[in-house]
């Protein structure tokens, strides 16, 4: 065998066990926890809770979130929808819902993907985002993960941030990305994170764009090394969302989700 076919072979060899080693490492990520949204009415009671309210949400948002109103949150041809209105409830001039998965789906690690399309116009912030689940939860200190986060005044525009201890946005110190997602009002993306003891990544339709790493400085920094649950949610308006006001004539607004998926 001469040597420029021996190195062929060598690399074809190299590259035929990366295809087998990616491929029994896929088979070790197991599906773990999901909604697909095939059915009708309001979101699964077995997987989904509600947070309920107006006070603010330490925020200064505007929307009272409701609980089990159809009208807020609801599935209905295979997707789940947060919808906000403009209305007068309990003292709120708008309402919405916030969905969480806290009791009935909790996970420590793993990659966690939703497939959503946004909501639009100034006033409107929608999340997808992860709490520790810890009672009762200390914020920032045991952490919150971002995994997607967009503000109307800014469309098409996706962030994805850690708030903890050390790194939180009341002290300017948060960390987090943005990323540019073409016509993410419109069209369906994927937002994933995948989240390790050592770091998180956040990706948008398995596009990496943003990595936080354990720096080994303890909880302070790096609180994620405890089981967290997922919430979905529309805010109107707050210190982030109402920056340019709140435009009232674009309600009702909604996100729309296809899918939850969570692998372990």
């Amino acid at each position: 065998m001469n040597k420029k076919l021996f190195f062929v072979c060598l690399n074809l060899v190299i590259l035929a066990n990366s295809i087998i080693y990616a491929q029994s490492s896929n088979k070790k990520l197991a599906l773990v926890w999901a909604d697909e949204f095939e059915y009708q009415g309001l979101p699964d009671s077995s997987k989904w809770s509600y947070d309920v309210g107006g006070h603010g949400w330490g925020n200064d948002e505007k929307q009272f979130y409701t609980q089990k109103n159809i009208k807020n949150g609801r599935v209905e041809n295979g997707k789940l929808i947060i919808e906000a209105h403009k209305e007068d409830f309990e003292g709120n001039k708008y309402t919405s819902c916030r969905l969480i998965t806290k009791g009935k789906g909790d996970w420590k690690y793993g990659k966690i993907e939703v497939r959503a399309k946004l909501p639009q116009g100034t006033g409107t912030w929608p999340a997808i985002w992860m709490l520790t689940s810890t009672n009762p939860l200390k914020w920032p200190d045991d952490g919150e993960i971002d995994i997607m986060e967009h503000v109307g005044h800014d469309p098409n525009v996706v962030h994805g941030t850690v708030h903890t201890k050390a790194f939180n946005h009341k002290n300017g110190t948060q960390k987090g990305e943005k990323i540019k997602v073409k016509k993410a009002q419109k069209d369906f993306h994927t937002y994933t994170i995948e989240w390790t003891e050592n770091q998180i990544d956040w990706y948008v339709d398995n596009k990496k764009y943003h990595s936080f790493k354990n720096n080994g400085q303890g909880k302070d920094a790096y609180p994620f090394t405890e089981a967290g649950h997922l919430l979905l949610n529309i805010a109107v308006g707050g210190f982030w969302g109402e920056q340019k006001g709140i435009d009232d004539s674009i309600f009702p607004q909604k996100m729309e989700v296809e899918f939850v998926r969570v692998y372990q």
